[in-house]
């Protein structure tokens, strides 16, 4: 179910105050009582759009990460402005690699009028959304699948991904280090990343400006392997970062 109007406004100022709103000061400014408050609370934490603590709700931790269902509600619209970008820049009849994660679906839905291509993922809500273009050949690795990331992970879906020579690999990180580290949450998440970059003639990041300084675990490579960066709003970080690493930047508004 999408949010209420009242969920998004307390979503909303939660990300202006940032620090731990208390059920009683919600109930207050919002004018219901705080048995609502409390259930709004509790459906947003069970989203993982906040954090449920002590007396109130904060934000997640920039550590934490949630669910792809819950993933794909935050930063939507930044998402789908890179995706549009992404897929005005994809000739008919290229290769492309999709990887994992909720920016690579929105760029699945830009595709659905695309007049052509092969597309290889573990992405499987790419792939549903994809098999909807009848000029869209589609190729699905399989491997365990992972079903609070909607996808399939693995060394058999890693060798799946070995078997191509592909021309744009498209894939997102779960977090972008501030020496331009690639990072991600597992090393099965890694392996794949590895076999994208590797196997592909031009690697595309799409990442909104959230990714940036966001800590994961695991290492997966370098910016500079990177051919062309998606971001949804640029910063003089992510400027500098592109200009040593020599990848082209594009900011999609």
């Amino acid at each position: 179910m999408p949010l209420s109007t009242r969920q998004k406004e307390i979503y909303g100022y939660l990300q202006q105050f940032q620090g731990v709103l208390s059920s009683s000061l919600l109930s207050e400014k919002f004018q219901v009582s705080v048995q609502t408050i409390r259930k709004d609370m509790n459906e947003l934490s069970d989203r993982g759009i906040v954090k449920r603590v002590h007396g109130g709700i904060c934000l997640p931790s920039a550590n934490d990460n949630v669910s792809f269902s819950n993933r794909d509600v935050q930063n939507i619209s930044a998402k789908r402005s890179i995706a549009k970008k992404v897929v005005e820049n994809l000739q008919e009849g290229t290769s492309v690699f999709l990887g994992i994660g909720t920016t690579p679906k929105q760029v699945a839905q830009a595709l659905l009028d695309h007049p052509g291509l092969t597309v290889v993922t573990n992405n499987i809500n790419a792939a549903l959304t994809l098999s909807r273009n009848p000029n869209i050949s589609i190729h699905l690795a399989g491997g365990a699948v992972r079903s609070s990331d909607e996808d399939t992970v693995g060394e058999s879906a890693t060798q799946f991904y070995r078997q191509f020579n592909i021309k744009i690999g498209i894939f997102g990180v779960g977090g972008l280090g501030s020496q331009g580290q690639l990072l991600d949450f597992t090393p099965e998440e890694s392996s794949l990343t590895r076999a994208i970059i590797e196997q592909s003639e031009q690697c595309w990041l799409v990442a909104d400006k959230s990714k940036l300084g966001r800590y994961a675990p695991v290492v997966s490579g370098k910016l500079s392997e990177v051919s062309r960066l998606f971001v949804d709003q640029t910063t003089e970080k992510i400027s500098d970062l592109a200009m040593i690493s020599h990848v082209l930047l594009t900011e999609c508004k």
